[in-house]
């Protein structure tokens, strides 16, 4: 199940300012999001995050944070903070049935992905579709058997979704590859 190739390169560009205010682009970081296969396949890409709101870019003061993410990953979700994620998924491959503490914006960018919730409905999401994630348990699913599929995260941090007495936490059923949030 090669990754290399099977889509284009992520390229990401981070803005700044120069001397004289003027907006620049940024060569703090590399302008490649590195995409990273887990064992199941799916790769990630940290492609930027945040701490604390809001978020405080004085002296770059946020390049500090985001360069700390990439040197100890995240979990899914950063306490206080934001996530920016791509997310390639291969042919007939599906993530776990699985809840993060946030309210997260997925938009499909290439393929296909079947958006399955555990009471059992799906959608079928195409190029341009998105799904505002707000603390389910969830799996995606690509369903082709030759085609990959790439997302784009934005995750932010929700308060615990409470639903009459029951409280609702993260539940990462074994996510290959990932770490509980902080």
């Amino acid at each position: 199940m090669a990754h290399v190739g099977a889509l284009p390169k992520v390229h990401r560009y981070v803005t700044a300012h120069n001397a004289k205010g003027e907006a620049v682009f940024s060569d703090k970081f590399d302008e490649e999001s590195k995409m990273k296969a887990n064992d199941d396949g799916i790769a990630f890409a940290l492609s930027y995050t945040t701490k604390g709101f809001p978020v405080s870019m004085t002296d770059d003061e946020d390049y500090e944070v985001y360069d700390k993410f990439l040197k100890e990953p995240p979990g899914l979700v950063v306490s206080g903070g934001t996530v920016l994620r791509h997310v390639d998924i291969p042919p007939g491959v599906a993530c776990a049935m699985h809840r993060t503490v946030s309210l997260d914006y997925g938009c499909v960018l290439e393929g296909e992905v079947e958006l399955l919730l555990d009471s059992g409905e799906k959608r079928l999401m195409k190029r341009g579709d998105v799904a505002i994630q707000r603390g389910t348990m969830h799996q995606w699913i690509n369903p082709s058997k030759t085609e990959w599929t790439r997302m784009l995260f934005v995750l932010q941090p929700s308060q615990p979704l409470k639903i009459g007495s029951e409280t609702f936490g993260e539940n990462l059923a074994g996510m290959a590859g990932v770490r509980s949030s902080d």
